[in-house]
């Protein structure tokens, strides 16, 4: 009875794992995981989107998603992550890095007329080192309030989201990448 019960078992989670309901949970969850890490964000998750087969409008939704569930955090506590890490001798070097980095692009932020202007291109154009993390990093340490930052970082995201996904499904999609 227990043998076949474990068989019983064995053979359902081996079809559910290898069905395409479980195929296609886990690429979106891949993808929803790759919107969420920095540097990558919803760039690495659009293009890992397509090369999976992941269908536009869904891609776009979890490419979102993924990319603005860090950001609140990242507005809210971050500069008060850094000053535990730096008071508690936890990766100085590496903070003291960042910092250094979102001043210099807080400088090209600044360098627009309006700063609320500078945040949003600055998310919005999907290049290395851009983006919602980023500006989100940005935003916090030139003393934006979250209630104006948060906004501009999701229409940000939303605008590159646009770029990228003309990018990743239209000019990848006409050279058959991941079709």
């Amino acid at each position: 009875m227990t043998e076949g019960l474990a068989k019983t078992l064995t053979e359902f989670f081996t079809n559910a794992f290898s069905g395409t309901i479980f195929e296609n949970i886990m690429e979106e969850i891949t993808v929803l995981i790759i919107s969420m890490m920095p540097v990558l964000e919803l760039r690495g998750g659009m293009i890992a989107a397509k090369l999976m087969g992941v269908e536009l409008v869904p891609a776009l939704v979890i490419c979102f998603i993924g990319n603005i569930i860090p950001i609140p955090f990242i507005l809210m506590f971050i500069k008060r992550i850094f000053a535990f890490m730096k008071n508690h001798g936890i990766l100085v070097n590496f903070i003291q890095r960042l910092e250094r980095r979102a001043d210099e692009k807080g400088s090209q932020v600044k360098n627009y007329k309006y700063e609320k202007i500078g945040l949003l291109a600055f998310v919005a154009i999907p290049l290395p080192g851009t983006g919602g993390w980023t500006g989100s990093l940005v935003a916090s340490m030139l003393n934006m309030k979250i209630k104006d930052s948060f906004p501009i970082v999701v229409a940000g995201i939303l605008i590159a989201e646009v770029i990228m996904a003309f990018f990743s499904y239209g000019l990848l999609g006409a050279l058959g990448v991941g079709s």
